[in-house]
């Protein structure tokens, strides 16, 4: 059994999280953004799909990027020295972020829906309001060909999905917000789930535990100030690659 929220009830302990399926912890009628913020903070995410009711989740173990432990290949590294010097495409911050969004939302070879809703985009639409979720995105001229968006929080970046409509768009977007949660000492890209993608890039998994004392720690600093990065193009962030 799991726990059914009320508005006004606390999110339980991760610990009390089933071990199957991995993680679930609570449901929920709706996504309220208060306690959006308090479940990030704790170490629990909502995933869930179109007809089920909000499904929060804590999975143990968890699937983590380090900053300092990005993986760049050498043909991903040409790549990025091409973009950073490109004049037919742009890196963006928060240009668009409830497009960014939506792109992710878009269906996928071998998915059958999203869980990307509109609540869901509502939500974090509303987050991104409050300087509290961000947006990285490639552009070529007027069309956007590849982005990532997610929670910044204290001294951790919620990565949430990403998309690609051209090859390693995404994976530029990715080097960037690397570089600028390095250049604001944040050391840890919180992947949520195990994949073969995250993991080719350096993304391992550590125990809940770990994870939670993690969160503990680096969210008792500020979080980074994204003003300085959005408006104009940002190519100059993959120069250091």
């Amino acid at each position: 059994m799991i726990t059914w929220l009320e508005p006004a009830d606390p999110l339980p302990p991760v610990e009390s999280a089933l071990k199957v399926p991995n993680g679930l912890l609570a449901a929920s009628e709706h996504v309220d953004i208060d306690r959006l913020v308090a479940a990030y903070r704790r170490g629990i995410f909502p995933w869930y799909g179109a007809e089920d009711p909000v499904l929060w989740w804590a999975p143990d173990p968890r699937m983590v990027l380090f900053t300092d432990a990005f993986k760049v290949s050498r043909s991903l590294r040409k790549t990025l020295r091409r973009v950073a010097g490109a004049a037919d495409v742009s890196l963006y911050v928060d240009r668009s972020f409830e497009q960014v969004m939506r792109a992710c939302a878009e269906p996928r070879a071998g998915q059958d829906g999203t869980w990307i809703g509109d609540e869901m985009v509502a939500a974090y639409v509303q987050l991104h309001r409050r300087a509290q979720a961000h947006s990285v995105e490639l552009w070529r001229e007027e069309s956007m060909v590849g982005g990532l968006y997610g929670v910044s929080l204290g001294r951790v970046f919620f990565g949430e999905s990403m998309f690609s409509r051209e090859a390693d768009a995404s994976k530029i977007c990715l080097a960037a917000l690397v570089q600028i949660l390095r250049d604001a000492h944040v050391r840890v890209i919180d992947c949520q789930q195990n994949t073969r993608h995250l993991a080719s890039l350096g993304a391992r998994e550590i125990s809940r535990s770990e994870f939670c004392s993690i969160l503990r720690r680096e969210l008792l600093d500020a979080a980074p100030c994204w003003d300085r990065y959005a408006g104009a193009a940002r190519n100059e962030l993959l120069s250091g690659y």
